[in-house]
């Protein structure tokens, strides 16, 4: 990216306190990132080649909306913990492996993408975040949903095409969830899916693609509950 292109992108950034540079093949971050004042709310930084996010994203406080999507992150680092008004974070398809603890801490976040990672082990600390809506991990590598999901807040939860072979039942405790996508897993036909079937809030569940045909699933104890709530969804909609 030549100089004239930071100048007037850091420039309009300045007076909106939108910065996007998306799409540059930048590897390194822009040295007049570390000067910028904190004015930033929405910070786009994807489809480059960063392999890592620098402690000077923790500057900018006030950020609302970061987008590191179609990057080579390996992880989000620590001082994200920072970012208390983050409520928007799109990490898709990158390389990350584990999400740090202090995730925890970002209480406004409402969506949180991280498609086509290389994470394993679900991220139980955004359990709490009661502001969250929308948790996609789907494309990822994990292999069960624990029961601290119990703490979930979001109405929808993509975990398709992982490796998942054990889901808590726990995911019927789920106070607001409504859609849950669990396809092309390693799930069988079990109890836990019975519970969430007969006693969860959800009224979309999509489990195409894993290890029991779908006479199996019509088949399990709660099925009968589950559908009647599918159909009242849809009647709303139509």
């Amino acid at each position: 990216m030549g100089n004239k292109q930071v100048k007037q992108h850091f420039e309009t950034a300045q007076k909106t306190g939108v910065l996007k540079i998306s799409q540059m093949r930048l590897n390194e971050f822009p040295s007049a990132l570390k000067a910028f004042p904190n004015v930033l709310k929405t910070l786009d930084l994807s489809e480059n080649r960063f392999v890592e996010l620098p402690g000077d994203v923790g500057k900018f406080t006030i950020l609302k909306h970061i987008n590191v999507a179609g990057n080579r992150l390996t992880s989000i680092p620590e001082i994200i913990g920072v970012l208390v008004k983050l409520e928007t974070l799109n990490a898709m398809n990158n390389l990350i492996v584990k999400l740090p603890p202090e995730l925890s801490q970002c209480k406004n976040l409402k969506q949180i993408n991280f498609s086509n990672n290389q994470i394993n082990e679900f991220p139980i600390m955004v359990c709490g975040l009661k502001q969250l809506n929308l948790l996609d991990l789907s494309r990822n590598k994990i292999t069960s949903i624990p029961d601290e999901v119990s703490g979930l807040q979001v109405t929808e939860l993509n975990v398709n095409q992982n490796q998942i072979s054990a889901i808590s039942e726990n995911v019927a405790l789920c106070p607001k969830l409504k859609t849950f996508r669990i396809e092309e897993n390693c799930l069988q036909a079990s109890a836990a899916l019975s519970k969430i079937l007969k006693d969860s809030q959800i009224c979309n569940l999509s489990v195409d693609g894993n290890l029991f045909s779908s006479k199996a699933f019509a088949e399990l104890d709660g099925y009968d509950a589950y559908m009647e709530r599918y159909t009242a969804a849809r009647k709303k909609i139509f």
